[in-house]
């Protein structure tokens, strides 16, 4: 958090100034006691001009010390009106306590008996000089060592002898080691020993940074001892400090131990840094209904400064950081350094970012950093290079995307994180402070929010956060018992566990590693990695990729996928989407199987919802399956001897079809292939571009036979450049329909033809032949007559 109260330090020497005036009182005072004085010298010297007195000296003491002592080269009092001049006055103040040394002095006075004022004619000096050892030396001995001595000019003071007051309209100018400056109009108040600066405070700090503070109006009181200035202004090269009222409380040394402002006490600095792109500029703007500082010892250090009262601090330039809070309190250390700072009372830090110009996605970019808390404790170097931030109570960070325009609405979208305890490390460079990463300890929550969608909530022992130099967040790490929810209903919701998370703001990819699992509505998936996009709840699971899918009701209308035991499959990766389809697509050595039935391709795309798949291969590695083919009862006694029986339906010998591409869906109990498709039973082969092979529903199956048994087929219709091949016998058409009922295959388009090595080849519009036995019919036209050629053998 940038905070221009380092700079304090400068406003100590504007406390040494203004215990010029609060000393100058001192001086109204004793010069009281003097006027009465120099009032009873006329009765001592004569009637009218009666005396010239040279070397003119006077003193007052309590019986102990010397409390004034005053010079004046010649006084003369005038016998028509009574009234005196004093010519090169020189007055010494002592102090009760011997601790000062202060001379005023000036070439003319005029005292009036009529009025009881003392009038200074044309300029007045006056030196402030403390003097400490003073009770321990000789009486009216000078100090030792004039110590930074304060230096007033004024003129046309006037001092009333009979009220104790003193005032001037003319400007009262200053100057000390470290600063210089006027105020225009003094008034002091005996009784009360109260000194007022009537208007244009003006107080120029010397220096490599040189200030000026400016006050509208001011007042010195000794009981209390205090200073207080009506709408004080700092200003220097970087900035301006303003305040409705700031009181300065001083100590027995009038040395200042605790300034207070009130009202609407605001902060403008700006900053100037150099970099690789040129010079930038920073504004920092702060306020806060009440500040006070204190310093402690007399020692003119400040210890402790407090903000109180919606404070606010805001940064402006390349990226925005805003801090607020209840209370801040700023510790300082050595030579005005600032060490600490305790923000509580609902601390928060908010840093924003400008969206990226090629970012088109509204949620992917920077994100804009949010960080509350009940207390925030910050610990500085250097007097004023944030270091680190501990919170305490319960912290949270929340992060949303950056907006082209500050002022639009808030984003449909944002990730809270949550944590017993948030510990940030920043760095500076460029002449600015930065987060560079965040710990977060135990109970560690994420949870991601997007309109109208439940919350994506991860959990773990801990959490690091990591920071892009231009600022904004470029990971979260969590480890420990990491845990992933969306939160969607039972049948629908995906959870996931690992040893570690890994999440990136800027995709919303959460990577889930070291034993990673994902659970999504009855399926289970392990992998090396996982990665769940915590924005859209899509995962892609990568390395040895295992599911199950369980939980299933069995459909007796279906065929392959029809059964309630698990689904298995098994790739090199998997993507799943989420809604509205609940789809997963495996690549990379893709196999899925229900009990016997098996596909199996280079990708399968799994619709759980629907029981479907897609699978997708080539001509090096085409999509697989496995199909059987139902025999019919043989009625040879060959068949039937020694005693072997045949069951109802006869015997099944397994069909392996593949193809670039086949498709399924349960319920519809057809299977698609298309590109290259090739079949291949216990005695014939077929080819075909494309091919649809439908299956027997498992309510058709007799109770004998298993439920996990494979997928059986009823029928299969081949198009295109089909050729089928057995051992003696080879057949090609443009259309195949195969019946496994009766083992029979129709050809026609092209037209069809078959041969045979016996009976040679047999083209017609029609071609039916039966797989077990030699039949062969043949069916023709009259425009499109059966023709049999017949090789002879010679």
């Amino acid at each position: 958090m940038p905070l221009p109260v380092y700079r304090l330090r400068r406003l100590l020497a504007v406390i040494a100034i203004l215990l010029t005036l609060a000393v100058a009182g001192m001086y109204f005072y004793a010069r009281s006691r003097a006027t009465n004085a120099i009032n009873r010298i006329p009765a001592k010297i004569g009637y009218g001009i009666k005396q010239t007195a040279e070397g003119f000296q006077f003193s007052k003491s309590d019986g102990k010390r010397t409390l004034f002592t005053i010079q004046a080269s010649n006084v003369k009092e005038f016998k028509l009106n009574g009234n005196a001049e004093l010519h090169n006055v020189s007055i010494v103040l002592y102090g009760r306590d011997s601790s000062r040394f202060d001379q005023i002095y000036g070439d003319d006075f005029a005292f009036n008996q009529k009025t009881g004022d003392v009038t200074a004619k044309g300029e007045v000096q006056i030196d402030l000089v403390a003097n400490p050892a003073g009770l321990a030396s000789p009486d009216q001995s000078a100090p030792k060592d004039l110590k930074s001595p304060i230096h007033l000019k004024t003129r046309d003071l006037v001092f009333n002898k009979d009220s104790g007051n003193a005032w001037t309209d003319a400007r009262v100018e200053f100057r000390t080691p470290q600063a210089s400056g006027w105020a225009v109009g003094v008034k002091y108040a005996g009784k009360t020993n109260t000194l007022t600066l009537a208007s244009q405070i003006h107080i120029e700090l010397s220096g490599p940074d040189a200030s000026v503070i400016e006050a509208t109006h001011g007042i010195i009181t000794n009981d209390p001892r205090q200073i207080v200035l009506a709408g004080p202004r700092l200003s220097r090269s970087s900035g301006t400090v303003r305040a409705d009222e700031a009181t300065f409380y001083l100590g027995r040394e009038n040395h200042v131990e605790r300034v207070l402002a009130t009202g609407d006490v605001t902060t403008e600095l700006r900053t100037i840094s150099s970099g690789s792109s040129g010079e930038k500029s920073t504004e920092i703007h702060g306020r806060a209904d009440q500040a006070e500082f204190l310093l402690p010892g007399g020692e003119d250090l400040l210890r402790t400064a407090t903000l109180s009262g919606k404070v606010h601090f805001e940064q402006v330039g390349v990226e925005d950081i805003q801090g607020e809070a209840g209370r801040v309190i700023f510790d300082f250390a050595g030579e005005n350094q600032l060490q600490k700072v305790h923000a509580v009372d609902g601390a928060h830090l908010l840093q924003k970012m400008a969206k990226s110009s090629g970012s088109a996605d509204k949620n992917s970019g920077p994100q804009n950093f949010d960080l509350s808390a009940p207390v925030i404790d910050f610990t500085v170097a250097n007097g004023r290079v944030l270091k680190q931030a501990m919170t305490s109570g319960a912290a949270r960070i929340t992060l949303t995307q950056a907006q082209d325009n500050p002022a639009a609405a808030q984003p449909d979208q944002q990730t809270v994180v949550t944590a017993g305890k948030f510990l940030a490390d920043f760095n500076s460079s460029g002449g600015k402070n930065h987060l560079t990463s965040v710990r977060g300890a135990p109970e560690v929550r994420i949870a991601n929010s997007v309109q109208g969608e439940p919350d994506r909530v991860s959990t773990s022992d801990s959490v690091d956060a990591a920071f892009f130099p231009q600022g904004g967040i470029e990971s979260i790490t969590q480890k420990g018992n990491v845990t992933f929810s969306d939160n969607q209903p039972a049948d629908k919701r995906m959870q996931a566990w690992a040893n570690s998370g890994r999440y990136t703001p800027a995709d919303h990819i959460l990577l889930l590693t070291g034993n990673p699992r994902v659970a999504d509505g009855g399926m289970a998936t392990t992998a090396n990695t996982i990665r769940i996009n915590r924005a859209t709840g899509q995962a892609l699971a990568e390395g040895d990729v295992k599911s199950t899918y369980s939980e299933l009701k069995e459909q007796p209308g279906g065929a392959l996928l029809a059964a309630s035991s698990p689904i298995h499959v098994t790739a090199r990766s998997m993507t799943a989407h989420k809604p509205p389809a609940s789809v997963a697509t495996y690549t990379g050595n893709a196999r899925l199987w229900q009990d016997a039935n098996v596909i199996e391709a280079p990708s399968i795309q799994f619709d759980r919802e629907h029981r479907s798949v897609v699978a997708e291969g080539s001509s090096a590695k085409p999509a697989q399956t496995v199909l059987v083919q139902m025999e019919k009862p043989s009625t040879n006694e060959s068949d039937t001897q020694h005693g072997a029986k045949m069951s109802s339906l006869g015997r099944s010998s397994p069909i392996t079809i593949t193809a670039k591409r086949l498709s399924y869906v349960d319920s519809d109990r057809k299977v698609h292939y298309e590109g290259g498709v090739f079949a291949k039973g216990a005695d014939f082969t077929a080819s075909s571009r494309t091919a649809d092979a439908y299956l027997l529903a498992r309510s058709q199956t007799t109770s004998n036979q298993a439920l996990s048994a494979p997928g059986k087929l009823d029928r299969m219709v081949a198009q295109g450049d089909v050729l089928i091949q057995q051992t003696n016998r080879r057949a090609q058409g443009q259309t195949l329909t195969y019946t496994a009922a009766d083992d029979k295959f129709v050809l026609t388009g092209g037209p069809p033809s078959i041969f045979d090595a016996e009976q040679g080849k047999i083209t017609g519009v029609s071609l039916t032949f039966f797989r077990r036995d030699d039949r062969v019919l043949v069916e023709g036209k009259g425009n499109t007559p059966v023709v049999t050629t017949t090789r002879v053998a010679r």
